[in-house]
């Protein structure tokens, strides 16, 4: 498998009720793409398509699965030249059926009438899983951990090798086609110059370099940024230290063509060798008006 953005998979599985929904949501905000409960029938659809997309996504993977599809999973991506890591999940059979109990949720192996009752579904699963039990996977014990702890075993297994646990949405936008409501800080550009009133820069957005330069090379931009970084350096690692996963950072003008589009550019520049970032230009492709 030539997955040239792919470095590692960690394949998740273990009791069910162990934890396994919970430490996918807990690997999703450290950066990896998680997939729950994929059908083996799909393991080879799912290898080439990330072996041909390209997407950066795919450099992290997690992937979830059952008692009943772990051996497939496990056989299929030993195969495919991936650093790959098991995770394996346990609890003492007690916890189990008090989860259960608590959730009012049916245990898999109940669903597909592989047991009769919920004491024989985890004994069931667990006699499934004993043949793999010595095997040199990372094994970990959810009966008396709370959630903040299960993370905080996660961060330390995998919080090195991952990508910052804090991620920075840039999102350009204009006034004019309404504000972003997801937005945590929304940040009005339309005082600097505007590209619109050159005529030969009318018709280019911010993604273009004749605009992005007419933007970038003025001395309010740089005064403007001059502070906005001293700011937002400042509390992107506040925000970092305090464990807030996301952050959405919206740059407004009038159109969201010219101004916005480049200082959305330069942010995302400036910050995606820090933390996790994402561009999005929402408005670059309405009508050319800023």
């Amino acid at each position: 498998m030539n997955m040239e953005n792919t470095k590692e998979i960690i394949l998740i599985s273990g009791m069910s009720g162990a934890g396994k929904s919970a430490v996918s949501r807990i690997l999703e905000d450290m950066g990896y793409f998680c997939i729950d409960n994929l059908p083996a029938s799909l393991i080879g659809a799912f290898v080439k398509m990330v072996e041909t997309s390209g997407d950066v996504r795919y450099r992290q993977l997690a992937l979830s699965t059952s008692a009943a599809d772990f051996p497939e999973f496990l056989n299929s991506l030993k195969g495919e030249g991936l650093e790959m890591q098991v995770l394996f999940l346990d609890c003492e059979d007690k916890e189990l059926l008090s989860r259960y109990k608590s959730t009012r949720r049916s245990h898999p192996l109940l669903l597909s009438n592989q047991a009769n009752t919920l004491e024989e579904a985890i004994s069931v699963e667990r006699s499934m899983f004993q043949a793999y039990r010595q095997d040199s996977f990372l094994n970990l014990d959810t009966t008396y951990l709370s959630e903040k702890q299960l993370k905080a075993r996660l961060v330390k297994y995998f919080g090195k090798r991952s990508e910052p646990t804090f991620s920075v949405s840039f999102i350009s936008f204009g006034y004019k086609h309404g504000v972003p409501m997801d937005a945590d800080l929304m940040v009005d550009v339309r005082f600097l110059p505007n590209p619109f009133w050159v005529e030969e820069l009318r018709s280019h957005t911010g993604n273009d370099r004749d605009v992005y330069d007419y933007v970038m090379d003025n001395d309010q931009t740089r005064e403007f940024l001059h502070y906005f970084l001293e700011f937002t350096n400042y509390a992107f690692r506040e925000y970092a230290k305090e464990g807030k996963n996301h952050f959405t950072c919206a740059i407004g003008c009038t159109g969201g063509q010219h101004r916005s589009v480049a200082i959305a550019n330069y942010l995302y520049e400036y910050y995606k060798d820090d933390y996790r970032c994402y561009l999005e230009h929402r408005d670059i492709d309405r009508d050319r008006k800023s």
